[in-house]
């Protein structure tokens, strides 16, 4: 099946809105900051073992059936599924709640070691010729590239040790999300289908990522290219067909090769914390006469550009004035700190420093029973934070803001050990 031809049959399986429901299910990509914490939690795995729910057999013929209707030969589907059972690891990690967040620090320290730093700094000279050609074509600066690679897969080392379809079949059977993997798993066997890769190399996360960019299927049916021509799209081993996959990506959703991510800044004493939201953009004009500055005092670039001030460890932390292409980032990964350690990554790669503000001492994750009481409280005291899950999602820090309206505290929605004490105080008195 050629390229065309493939797109034909990804475009038959499944709806393009479809195919782009990678971009609220980004967060589920190993990156190779947690992979280290994957491959540790591998042995307890196996002490932990989720068992599948049942009928996987009977499920998996009538999937057969299915993708036979769809075009998938039964040589694809003899070999994706010979000896196909659910993968225990794969729903141990899937239900597997993280017991701490991280803080900016903590994620920093994961992401931007000197070792990647100086790595990313190598690589982006020695591939400076495909990268320069990969920019003509779309308008994506290299230095960009770059960080997502070393964020994905750490440059290529750590691209999952998961057969893909396994991971995938396994997670679509399973009741509890079955309608998006299912979809991811047809388009698997679409990438199959055209030949792009041999079924033993097809590896990737639990959640079924694969390759050095980490592309859930359906982003691969919708956005990787053939960069060397041969007729191929090897996400797992082909420079070239990575760096045009990942640019030719970032240009759909919005990248502007003219411009940066964004910057540190310093926000005025009097600083009111409620502007600090992705949804309030001024121009920087705007923000200058507001008393932003660069870190080092002096005036903001006069350029014409629309930018949201970013706290993402609270008002007492960095500030960071950040742009569309920042935004483009977290279409990639819905997460600020992740986009935060794209742009940053890059700015070091190229030589820039570290940033000006100073981790603080007795820096602390909180638990993921801080966060479930947290919740729990300020739902008592009236501020909807949602159904208590640990995580602290954007109507947890809604919830923070209001709560800290009423109490005359700076509106961040930043939640740390303080603040949690003071919810669970004040919702103990009623």
């Amino acid at each position: 099946m050629g390229l065309q031809r493939f797109s034909r049959w990804v475009r038959g399986a499944l709806t393009l809105r479809r195919r782009q429901s990678i971009l609220v299910a980004a967060f589920l990509l190993s990156w190779a900051p947690l992979q280290g914490a994957v491959g540790q939690g591998a042995g307890q795995a196996a002490d932990q073992a989720v068992t599948p729910a049942p009928g996987f057999d009977l499920w998996l013929d009538a999937l057969r059936r299915e993708a036979l209707a769809r075009g998938v030969s039964a040589r694809v589907l003899d070999r994706a599924f010979q000896d196909a059972a659910p993968i225990e690891k794969v729903l141990f990690y899937d239900r597997r709640q993280p017991e701490f967040t991280q803080t900016l620090w903590s994620y920093f320290e994961r992401t931007i070691s000197e070792a990647r730093i100086e790595r990313g700094a190598r690589l982006l000279r020695e591939h400076a010729a495909l990268f320069a050609e990969v920019e003509r074509k779309y308008g994506v600066q290299p230095r960009f590239l770059v960080a997502f690679w070393g964020l994905e897969s750490n440059y290529g080392d750590f691209t999952g040790g998961f057969p893909v379809t396994g991971a995938l079949a396994t997670l679509a059977h399973d009741p509890r999300r079955s309608d998006f993997f299912r979809a991811e798993l047809f388009y698997a066997l679409g990438i199959l289908e055209a030949g792009h890769i041999e079924f033993d190399r097809m590896q990737g996360s639990w959640a079924g990522a694969m390759g050095q960019t980490q592309f859930m299927p359906s982003t691969f049916a919708a956005y990787a290219v053939d960069g060397d021509g041969d007729g191929k799209i090897d996400i797992w081993g082909s420079l070239p067909d990575i760096f045009h996959s990942a640019a030719n990506y970032l240009s759909k959703i919005g990248w502007n090769g003219e411009k940066t991510w964004g910057r540190e800044v310093l926000l005025p004493a009097d600083f009111d914390a409620g502007q600090a939201q992705l949804s309030i953009r001024r121009s920087l004009d705007d923000w200058a006469a507001m008393g932003v500055t660069r870190v080092d005092g002096s005036r903001l670039p006069r350029v014409d550009i629309d930018g949201s001030i970013v706290l993402p460890a609270g008002i007492k932390g960095p500030a960071f004035l950040v742009y569309d292409n920042f935004r483009a980032i977290m279409t990639w990964n819905r997460s600020i700190l992740y986009a935060l350690s794209v742009g940053h990554l890059s700015d070091r790669i190229v030589g820039r420093g570290p940033l000006a503000a100073q981790k603080p001492a007795g820096d602390r994750p909180l638990s993921r029973d801080d966060v479930l009481a947290l919740q729990t409280a300020l739902n008592r005291l009236g501020f909807d934070a949602g159904a208590p899950d640990g995580i602290a999602g954007s109507k947890t820090r809604a919830a923070v803001r209001a709560f800290q309206a009423g109490a005359g505290l700076p509106q961040d929605g930043y939640a740390d050990s303080a603040l949690v004490a003071a919810v669970t105080e004040r919702a103990g008195r009623l």
